[in-house]
């Protein structure tokens, strides 16, 4: 089975739900957590490309469960389409902020530019998690803007780089189309206690048939990156494989 397929995601839901893990939401995990001892959060970040990830909800919502869904406001992944479609089928939506890069590194006006947009999204969705988009190619870290506010004064609960101990909770992101792959993620890295090589999805799925997952799990997976039809599923192989070049630069530069 080839990997960062629709096929392939549906199959390794399969694997998780046969190994006794319970999907949860970001959100009920930062609401009472302590009730389950074996989850998983099933995260997706909305970078572009939207409609593949309603195929992705679909699937979820088919197999019974629920998962979170990041949306940013640029162009090339903004949908009020597909949030509404995503949202209809029970998943939970938040706000994917890209303000300091937006505000080229003015904290105030990131913050101004922060509530403006999560109110917007509020009309979809009562949201009460983000997640910082890691916009690779700049200089600025979205994260930066709490430096000066606290978002937790906007009625949010969760931020998923702050609000979640990643000592306890394995971390499996497919940044650079590659999963947990740290020579091509500029930003999208945690401290984890945990290393598990994962070289392909299959990994995950004998890890899982043998019990060799962690209790907790966070997969976080951007929609833009799984066909089934071949034609596209190689475009995008070869333009992040361009992609990861250009990263390893940017990560080598910048250390």
């Amino acid at each position: 089975m080839k990997d960062f397929t629709f096929k392939a995601y549906s199959a390794l839901i399969d694997h998780l739900k046969e190994s006794g893990y319970q999907f949860l939401t970001f959100e009920d995990i930062c609401s009472s957590p302590e009730n389950v001892e074996k989850w998983c959060v099933l995260r997706h970040d909305v970078d572009r490309l939207p409609w593949n990830a309603v195929i992705m909800a679909r699937i979820e919502y088919e197999k019974g469960l629920r998962a979170t869904y990041y949306f940013r406001v640029a162009k090339e992944a903004y949908n009020e389409n597909v949030i509404r479609s995503i949202v209809q089928l029970g998943h939970e939506a938040g706000y994917h902020y890209e303000d300091m890069d937006l505000a080229s590194g003015d904290v105030d006006i990131a913050f101004e530019s922060y509530k403006k947009n999560l109110n917007h999204f509020r009309d979809f969705y009562p949201v009460r998690t983000i997640c910082m988009h890691g916009s690779p190619m700049s200089k600025y870290d979205n994260r930066s803007v709490w430096d000066k506010y606290n978002y937790k004064e906007n009625g949010i609960i969760g931020e998923l780089y702050f609000d979640i101990d990643y000592t306890e909770v394995f971390y499996i992101t497919d940044t650079g189309r590659h999963w947990n792959n740290s020579e091509i993620s500029v930003r999208d890295k945690v401290n984890s206690s945990f290393t598990i090589n994962i070289p392909h999805s299959k990994t995950l799925f004998e890890l899982a048939e043998k019990g060799k997952l962690p209790n907790k799990i966070m997969i976080n997976t951007h929609p833009h990156r799984w066909f089934d039809d071949f034609f596209p599923w190689l475009k995008e192989l070869i333009l992040q494989n361009l992609k990861n070049i250009i990263k390893r630069i940017i990560i080598k530069f910048r250390s």
